[in-house]
Parts: C-alpha cells; sequence; structure tokens
C-alpha cells in the first residue's frame, strides 16, 4: 500500500450524499484518505464515497478539493524485503 494524492477526475467511484461530510471536509479536509485500486484508467474508489462526493461539491468553489490523499491497495511496487531497508543479517 502506498500513500499518494491524485487528481479526482481521475477516480471512478459512486456519488453518494455527502452530508455533514460536506462541511466537516470543507473546514478540516480528508483526514482519512481514500483506498483506490490502481487500473490502466485511472484509479476505482474502494472505500471513500461520500468524501469523493464531498470533495466533488466543494471543488465547484474551491480547487484544493481536486487533489486527493488516497491509499493505493493494489500497487505493491515497494513490497519485499527491500521495501524495509536493508535486511541482511549482520551476526
Amino acid at each position: 500500500m502506498i500513500n499518494t494524492i491524485v487528481d479526482l477526475h481521475s477516480i471512478q467511484y459512486t456519488y453518494k450524499d455527502p452530508g455533514i461530510l460536506l462541511d466537516s471536509i470543507h473546514k478540516r479536509g480528508i483526514a482519512i484518505p481514500v483506498q483506490v485500486n490502481v487500473t490502466e484508467d485511472g484509479y476505482v474508489c474502494l472505500d471513500g464515497n461520500k468524501r469523493l462526493s464531498a470533495c466533488e461539491e466543494l471543488s465547484k468553489t474551491d480547487t484544493k478539493f481536486n487533489r486527493i490523499p488516497v491509499v493505493l491497495m493494489n500497487d505493491y511496487s515497494k513490497a519485499g524485503s527491500g521495501f524495509w531497508g536493508n535486511t541482511q543479517n549482520k551476526h
């Protein structure tokens, strides 16, 4: 899993009424990154449809909501022992 920031419009998601999240995200931004999978066409939302819907609404008046913090759930490009640093036994 990798944390990064992506463009809202590159994420496929289902619009859901953001309800009270709209005001919260307007004041504080997205506190918990949206979980997405990487695809050939961009990203697919796994968790965070309401957060993305709130950002879609807010981006109409403030472009800062076009950049979304995400966790790439299916990107293992940095996985493996090398990811954790030098793991050679030093005894």
